[in-house]
């Protein structure tokens, strides 16, 4: 279980990268880096967005069952 942990870890910053690498190579040159640590923020907010989202799926209650 221990391994898995970091694996996983790892996975999602790599994927992180990944999402960063993307967007700068749509951007391609930065005026200054202050609109790089903007770029890297933006892609960090949408990425707690999306686990915030996910959380809410998993922790919807059951609202169909029958009384």
């Amino acid at each position: 279980v221990k391994y898995h942990r970091f694996i996983h870890s790892t996975n999602s910053l790599e994927r992180l990268n990944q999402e960063v690498r993307r967007r700068e190579r749509v951007i391609r040159i930065f005026p200054n880096t202050q609109s790089a640590f903007r770029l890297i923020g933006a892609v960090l907010m949408d990425e707690a967005e999306k686990q915030k989202q996910k959380k809410n799926i998993i922790g919807v209650p059951n609202h169909t069952k029958k009384k």
